[in-house]
């Protein structure tokens, strides 16, 4: 942990003057700022007029926000997450997905965004099939998923593959702008599950190649600030 805190710490250093969102590196129970302007967002919690970290991450000061993005750590499901799952199984009342958790997920038959005959139900989705879904419930020792919803569904011909769920973030950017870059730039279409699967489909290989080289790119220097300029320039590099 020690080697881990002291590469993020300089790799934050040397790109201080990157970006205005200010960025730190910080160990839980460290105190990020202080101030009642200051409103703690996702990873930290206020105590007195102090918003103290609550677990090792990047700390992003974004006006009067201040949020946490953890470098490390495995994925826990939340209701509205989307994530992307590969069908293991199908049962009288729907699929069970693997989505890489700890917990059970299954898809109920009622959940599909049309009329499925339970005696075709392999034609709609059949074992080793990748979907993208959205967590509808988180019960105790399972989770239910939908389709309902834009963007989701069965995820046609491409590949997937795997980043630390905590960097999903950075990886998406804010309000999309990251994952839109790197579509913009190689023509793909990509999905980012909150679970840490990424889905890629483009129009050659190549292209596919370069945006899952990018997507690595984001998901291995998290706590680099200028991120956006980094990733265009290595793009610029890479024509």
């Amino acid at each position: 942990m020690k080697n881990q805190i002291n590469e993020a710490h300089e790799a934050v250093e040397n790109n201080s003057n990157d970006s205005s969102t200010k960025r730190k590196v910080v160990v839980p129970g460290e105190v990020i700022v202080e101030g009642e302007d200051f409103l703690p967002g996702e990873g930290t919690r206020r105590e007195g007029a102090k918003i103290i970290a609550g677990k090792f991450g990047l700390a992003e000061e974004a006006g009067r926000v201040v949020r946490l993005i953890a470098i490390f750590g495995a994925f826990i499901p939340r209701r509205g997450n989307v994530v992307i799952g590969r069908v293991s199984d199908i049962t009288h009342a729907g699929w069970l997905v693997d989505i890489d958790s700890a917990s059970q997920s299954f898809l109920p038959i009622e959940e599909s965004p049309r009329f499925i005959n339970r005696n075709e139900m392999d034609q709609y989705l059949a074992i080793g099939d990748v979907i993208s879904a959205k967590i509808w419930t988180v019960k105790g020792k399972g989770i239910d998923l939908t389709l309902k919803g834009k963007g989701l569904g069965k995820l046609e011909d491409g590949f997937i593959f795997k980043v630390i769920p905590s960097r999903v973030p950075r990886v998406i950017g804010r309000e999309g702008s990251m994952v839109n870059l790197i579509k913009e730039k190689t023509g793909c279409n990509i999905t980012v599950g909150q679970n840490g699967w990424v889905w890629i489909k483009g129009p050659s290989i190549d292209a596919q190649i370069k945006a899952r080289n990018a997507v690595t790119l984001v998901a291995e220097k998290v706590h680099v600030n200028g991120l956006t300029e980094k990733v265009e320039h290595w793009f610029a590099e890479n024509e």
